[in-house]
């Protein structure tokens, strides 16, 4: 019995030591977290702002309206009304995010005041695999989904598209193509009703 005694200590001592290694992780990456997340959160805003008349063609930054929402799942979602600069609302951006290929992939989505068709979608962050999956920040796929309607949802495919709801795939990489645009489908689909109370009408004064 007193034999084993020092490989018990040895395995108590490196079971404090992971404790202890693990603790001091979590405390870094908090601290980390509580540093950079409000310059993160800020940059992502300003960001935004500046692909706002990229996403609503005529839409004017400086009269953009934030209002905070309620989704069909129950949860509030800050999104953009877009007006022009003589005040006529032209249309939404609808922040969301979901879970890609390697992590998880926030997009802006751009539809008219109408809610009928998507003006446009923008990728703010991804970290898909280098040189497959992050060419969906890339302006070729981006621009797929310009002019989709709004329902029924999109479907992605593989070959040239026939139907006016179909996003052609990214070759090599189908995941992150189909993440991106389910991501679409699922904002969209839960702000509809809300935002459809909050159209027309011009920009505040």
């Amino acid at each position: 019995m007193p034999e084993n005694m020092p490989e018990k200590k040895s395995y108590i001592g490196q079971a404090w030591l992971v404790i202890v290694l693990a603790f001091c992780f979590g405390g870094a990456l908090a601290f980390v977290q509580t540093t950079l997340g409000p310059k993160i959160a800020e940059n992502k805003r300003n960001e935004t702002y500046s692909v706002i008349p990229t996403l609503v063609p005529g839409a004017a930054t400086d009269r953009t309206e934030e209002l905070v929402v309620e989704g069909a799942d129950g949860r509030d979602v800050r999104v953009y009304k877009a007006f022009s600069v003589t005040g006529e609302h032209l249309g939404w951006v609808l922040p969301a995010r979901g879970q890609g290929f390697a992590d998880v992939i926030e997009v802006l989505i751009g539809q008219d005041a109408g809610l009928e068709t998507i003006t446009g979608m923008y990728v703010l962050a991804q970290k898909e695999t280098p040189g497959l999956g992050d060419f969906i920040r890339g302006e070729d796929f981006q621009s797929r989904f310009a002019g989709r309607p709004a329902q029924p949802p999109l479907e992605v495919v593989k070959t040239e598209p026939v139907e006016a709801n179909q996003i052609l795939a990214l070759t090599g990489a189908t995941i992150s193509s189909e993440s991106v645009t389910t991501i679409v489908n699922t904002a969209v689909a839960n702000l509809r009703d809300v935002l459809a109370t909050h159209s027309g009408s011009h920009a505040p004064e």
